[in-house]
């Protein structure tokens, strides 16, 4: 059944009025608007109140035309749809609507007069005056146009000459609270005109003005969720969800086999993750008109239960956290750990599940971060780590045949890396890589993409997050650690060349990095070919090309990005994914003779050697686990697979986006599914008042909303981005869903 939670809030809204005392039998008629969509939910006519089904609600559209459906009920609506029509059409903040014949407010409708302005409570809500709306027939285009005229007042209570009265609300909850507020009015105004003429005063104008304008602003605000919208994505019911087990069920053994193809021809073989690449105008214009409007979250007794849940139902993890913040700074060591209300303590991890200390499980949508493409915990690469370090241990501070292993493996995936050097971490070789592009191109100057995150090294804490923050970030750096640093704004190649230009003057640009997607993990999206002509102007500026493949590298497919886009950057970041999971996940690999400055002193190209190091760099458990892990994804093409998850996931949350009207964004790039609902990382200084005004509230919202994720039973990163695997078959992402479906069931006016 189609707009079944629509349908469902006319029923609720019915035997509420019942219960009080307010409905009768037939009188009357509800209806609520279907969000996202030119429809309403309405109750049908000449039917009893008290036997009312969902499946008896009736939908109608906003010329008032019945919109029959599959339900097998065929009820006309009320004769009244005419009225309903004319009011969301004029009135885009009203999502719901009581027609009702009260026997109070009847009685000011038979002497035909208006309520003026008695209490604070009656205009904050109802507005300046509930007025007279002229009397036409019932059901007659007449009357829909007289009250059409009245309510374009922005009041949300009218009572109909010889007729009875309508109020409208926000939301189902809202419509019935003004419904039995105007009530009260009319019974407190009929006493009083009754008991002694002449003595009913109304309030101050002043007082009646700032309570009319808190009522203005709500107005305001809920319409603008309407009026600043952009048409949903349409995802049919019937649509079939792509499907991660029917790529799984195709991948064979051949592709483990060790081949005799060019270094390159594999990967394009195998595929990529991405099976078509998102519509970027159309995205970055869904999340514009997302942070146009205002925020749409839970509901305040929603909150307060999945607040209930991390209190009742967490304790062990909030016990060993608050004890953690005696001796951790913070309480936790990594950023992907801070979650409101409070860090979880996960005590096992699986394939696509995370175990609490209390117990619950949860479906992992954050995968460490994005590097365990094959699922959590993967048992095959385990067995072989553990063989490797039963033999030599984790560490010898020697040469281990994994380290060339490593670097001749991810060569024959991705060409273009033809010298690799292993470090601790991403940070680390972003560290390295802009070290090297100085040292090789005699240059000093560094142009980063602003917001995005290369890790916490000096020189890149610039820009950081929020585009056109400069060294916002930069606490504890000296401005000298920065003064050659520069940002250009996500996607703009005019600024970017403007930049070039004027590093020019200041002895040239070094090297451009960029994340491939796009900032964050593409929350901000690049364009299809952005990455081709960045590489143009490198080449016409003499500068290198950096790709951080930090979490693209292998999560894109084995060729990473720069084989998905066709790009070759001349040097290329990694992390996370290149050890699997393992720890000292990082390295910088790219064109030999860029490389060559890696020697260190060995065979460093003269006069132009750099420092790297780190004792625990390349050591073989790390270098073992990451041949492992690339050998694994060939085999099983779980870049493909988890790719096609993803797909599957995004796709069913549109559907429930659409579903319920909401202006959240979903969309995705392979594995990396991003769902904004409040778009703080859309927010930037070029608009700095929106900025300083939203952040804070845009962030508390993707705060709550992650909570409320992780209550029902999913985990995300900082509830906007999720990394699917290999271990999300259908199965676990149709369970998902589910859970999606129940956490967007509470946003506020859904």
């Amino acid at each position: 059944m189609q707009h079944r939670l629509s349908r469902q809030h006319v029923v609720d809204m019915c035997r509420t009025m019942l219960d009080r005392g307010y409905l009768k039998a037939t009188e009357g008629n509800v209806s609520v608007r279907v969000p996202g969509h030119r429809l309403y939910a309405v109750t049908p006519s000449n039917y009893d109140y008290d036997r009312m089904r969902v499946e008896d609600i009736c939908i109608v559209d906003f010329d008032g035309r019945h919109v029959p459906d599959d339900s097998g009920v065929e009820l006309k609506p009320s004769i009244e749809c005419g009225m309903h029509a004319n009011i969301y059409r004029e009135r885009p903040d009203v999502n719901a609507i009581v027609h009702t014949h009260q026997p109070y407010a009847s009685a000011l409708a038979f002497l035909r007069k208006p309520i003026p302005a008695l209490t604070d409570e009656q205009v904050r809500f109802l507005g300046r005056e509930v007025a007279i709306i002229d009397y036409a027939p019932s059901g007659t285009s007449f009357l829909a146009r007289n009250v059409q005229k009245k309510v374009a007042s922005g009041d949300n209570a009218f009572i109909i000459a010889n007729h009875g009265v309508v109020a409208v609300g926000t939301d189902p909850d809202r419509a019935v609270f003004n419904m039995a507020l105007l009530e009260k009015v009319c019974i407190a105004y009929l006493l009083a005109l009754t008991s002694e003429a002449g003595r009913v005063f109304t309030i101050p104008t002043a007082i009646r003005e700032i309570a009319f304008g808190k009522l203005r602003a709500d107005e305001k605000r809920i319409a603008a969720q309407i009026t600043e919208a952009v048409e949903p994505l349409r995802v049919p019911a019937d649509e079939p969800l792509p499907s991660a087990d029917a790529v799984a069920a195709e991948t064979t053994a051949e592709a483990a086999v060790e081949s005799d193809e060019a270094p390159g021809a594999e990967s394009a073989r195998l595929g990529y993750a991405i099976s078509t690449y998102p519509d970027v105008e159309d995205v970055m214009r869904r999340l514009k008109a997302l942070t146009a409007q205002p925020i749409r979250g839970l509901r305040h007794d929603a909150l307060l239960d999945v607040l209930n849940y991390f209190d009742t139902k967490c304790r062990a993890s909030k016990e060993i956290t608050d004890r953690a913040k005696r001796r951790i700074p913070g309480g936790v060591q990594h950023n992907l750990a801070f979650n409101y209300p409070f860090p979880l303590a996960i005590e096992k991890a699986e394939g696509a599940y995370l175990v609490d200390r209390d117990g619950n499980t949860y479906i992992d949508f954050l995968q460490a971060g994005g590097p365990t493409i094959l699922g959590s915990n993967y048992g095959p690469v385990n067995e072989r780590v553990a063989e490797v370090v039963r033999d030599c241990g984790p560490v010898t501070g020697l040469f281990h045949e994994y380290e060339l292993k490593l670097a001749e493996i991810i060569h024959r995936y991705m060409p273009h890396i033809q010298m690799y050097r292993a470090l601790g971490s991403g940070t680390e070789a972003v560290m390295a890589a802009v070290r090297g592009a100085r040292a090789f191109t005699g240059k000093k100057m560094v142009i980063k993409v602003g917001g995005a995150y290369h890790g916490w090294s000096d020189t890149m804490v610039y820009g950081l997050r929020v585009p056109g923050t400069y060294r916002m970030n930069a606490k504890g750096i000296p401005f000298g650690a920065t003064a050659r640093t520069r940002e250009a704004f996500p996607h703009d190649l005019g600024q970017l060349k403007r930049k070039l230009i004027e590093n020019r003057l200041r002895g040239g640009t070094a090297a451009v990095v960029v994340e491939p997607v796009g900032p964050e993990s593409g929350t901000r999206p690049a364009p299809r070919d952005f990455n081709a002509q960045v590489r143009q102007l490198c080449d016409e500026f003499g500068a290198l090309l950096i790709f951080d493949e930090v979490v693209t590298g292998f999560r894109l497919g084995l060729g990473g990005a720069a084989g998905y886009f066709g790009v070759t950057p001349d040097l290329t970041v990694l992390g996370k994914a290149v050890s699997g999971g393992y720890p000292m996940a990082g390295g910088v690999g790219g064109r030999a003779d860029v490389m060559a400055v890696f020697g260190s002193g060995l065979d460093g190209k003269s006069g132009a050697h750099i420092q790297v190091g780190g004792t625990l760099s390349a050591n073989p458990l790390s270098c073992a686990a990451g041949y492992f892990a690339i050998e694994e994804m060939a085999r099983t093409g779980a870049p493909v697979i988890a790719g096609r998850a993803g797909d599957r996931l995004t796709r069913g949350l549109q559907r429930l986006i659409d579903s319920y009207g909401l202006p959240y964004v979903a969309y995705n790039q392979g594995s990396i599914v991003h769902l904004e609902c409040s778009g703080v990382m859309l927010l930037d200084m070029r608009h700095p008042v929106k900025l300083l005004k939203e952040n804070k509230a845009r962030k508390r919202l993707m705060e709550q909303m992650g909570a409320a994720y992780t209550a029902h039973g999913i985990i995300t990163l900082a509830g906007s981005r999720m990394y699917t695997s290999m271990a999300d078959t259908d199965a676990v992402i149709d369970d998902a869903l589910t859970r999606f479906d129940q956490v967007f069931a509470l946003v506020e006016g859904v």
